[in-house]
């Protein structure tokens, strides 16, 4: 690591640590001053040579979560970067001329990278990386165009990838590792195929760390990382998540649900009283001249609702949906019953797809394929699904049931049958509506979100955390 980079503002090894802190803050990782107090008591003992010492140990005294790991090492490379400009390395980029501004001879440069490749020098790679990418940049070919006279480098790690086309030479050097192995099986085989793919993975993810450390020489820290650093998995929206952020944040459910039930313990403990019982605390007072010094409170006879969740499974919201019915599944013990019901056009009950020890990977799947929520075109239509849920399934819904209702409220033009929700509002102890659309999207369009919210409280339930923090408080204590 390059220590003159991280005393670079001119205030020192201190100063450079609280700017780095606060950027992490920035990005959503919760960093107090005891953990700050921690990273410069890490700072202090590690030697800066010893890059991916200080990393771990910035990491173990900062994070305090899963799911930030990733934030963490963007951010790192960004604030103690392993090199500045080109660095000094030990590979060279082959050129078409021998001058040392001559363009890169990609061909030669493959061979090379291959070579790496086959071999797994880890170190080399990261070189090859460096060198390549500095060497693309200046030349043009993986930058913004043609430089001319004066004009500065630019660097793609798309257009650095392409030119180095990376993935093409994966059959070249299985067949160089074939000629020298003494187990050609087809075990092996895949063996070796999935290294090298990994080992590509890894090239990849350098080449692409190298254009941020360079991008953010020249453009400034702060704004490569508005751009650059990964959404956390808890902040991710539910409806323009793809599916690898889907899968992770299928992953948080259950630490989510712990944490939830933690808090939850902690509210009960601090609600031990229940109300005052006015009566007792007449009967104390008749002792001190009628001054209620002592009052009574009744005794809390906590008991736990019954849960009915109607959730909208069509294609718009099914990624937001899975996700809560996933968190209510891991929260369920904290119900006396909970019963689910899937809609699209029409409802039908779920609630087998989801009892404890069912398997919930694909169960969204399952629901789709087994349940009778379809019924023309496969269009979310909530009216008719709120009135075939009343004429099947009305008597779920009782003084004892908290009603969860999750989707979008986007009828497509169709009546929302405000009525029959209203009255199975009233049957119920509690109404909740989850809503994943941005506010300030609700009533736009086909949305009856405005007109539904005046029936029962309506929640901007956009991301996990979101999602979190309204479950959290509908718990029930």
């Amino acid at each position: 690591m390059d220590v003159t980079t991280v005393r670079s503002a001119g205030h020192g090894l201190p100063g450079h640590l609280v700017d780095f802190v606060a950027a992490l803050r920035r990005h959503g990782v919760s960093v107090g001053p005891g953990e700050t107090v921690d990273a410069a008591r890490v700072l202090a003992v590690l030697d800066m040579v010893h890059r991916e010492h200080v990393r771990e140990g910035l990491a173990a005294s900062l994070l305090r979560r899963s799911g930030q790991r990733e934030v963490f090492d963007t951010l790192f490379d960004l604030y103690f970067p392993a090199a500045l400009g080109a660095g000094v390395g030990e590979v060279d980029v082959p050129r078409v001329e021998d001058a040392d501004g001559g363009p890169v001879d990609v061909d030669a440069l493959r061979v090379v990278l291959a070579d790496l490749l086959r071999d797994g020098d880890t170190g080399a790679l990261a070189e090859l990386a460096r060198a390549a990418v500095d060497a693309l940049g200046r030349s043009g070919a993986a930058g913004t165009g043609v430089r001319g006279a004066g004009t500065q480098p630019g660097w793609s790690a798309y257009q650095a990838l392409r030119v180095l086309s990376p993935e093409t030479l994966l059959a070249q050097i299985l067949a160089d590792l074939r000629d020298g192995a003494d187990d050609d099986s087809e075990f092996a085989d895949e063996v070796r195929r999935r290294e090298i793919r990994d080992r590509i993975a890894a090239f990849r993810k350098m080449v692409t760390d190298e254009v941020r450390r360079r991008s953010a020489e020249v453009r400034g820290r702060e704004q490569v990382a508005r751009s650059a650093v990964p959404t956390q998995t808890e902040q991710v929206e539910f409806l323009s998540a793809h599916a690898e952020q889907l899968t992770r944040l299928r992953r948080t459910v259950h630490p989510l649900a712990r944490r939830l039930a933690s808090r939850l313990a902690v509210r009960r403990r601090h609600a031990k009283r229940g109300e005052l019982d006015m009566r007792r605390t007449l009967r104390r007072s008749m002792s001190t001249g009628g001054v209620p010094m002592r009052p009574a409170f009744r005794a809390r006879r906590p008991g736990r609702p019954e849960l009915v969740v109607l959730c909208d499974v069509s294609g718009s919201v099914a990624g937001f949906s899975h996700f809560t019915l996933l968190l209510v599944q891991a929260l369920r013990e904290q119900f006396s019953k909970v019963r689910v019901f899937a809609f699209v056009e029409r409802a039908d009950e779920v609630t087998h797809l989801f009892d404890p020890g069912a398997e919930l990977s694909g169960v969204m799947q399952r629901v789709l394929r087994e349940a009778d929520v379809v019924a023309f075109d496969g269009h979310s239509d909530y009216g008719g699904s709120f009135g075939s849920f009343a004429e099947h399934w009305g008597d779920a819904v009782g003084p004892k049931t908290s009603l969860l209702v999750l989707g979008d409220a986007r009828t497509n033009y169709r009546d929302p049958n405000l009525t029959v929700l209203k009255r199975l509002v009233g049957q119920a102890r509690h109404a909740h509506w989850l809503n994943p659309e941005p506010r300030r999207q609700w009533g736009s369009g086909d949305s009856a979100a405005l007109r539904y919210a005046d029936v029962l409280p309506m929640h901007e339930c956009r991301t996990a955390a979101q999602l979190a923090d309204v479950v959290e408080g509908l718990l029930p204590v």
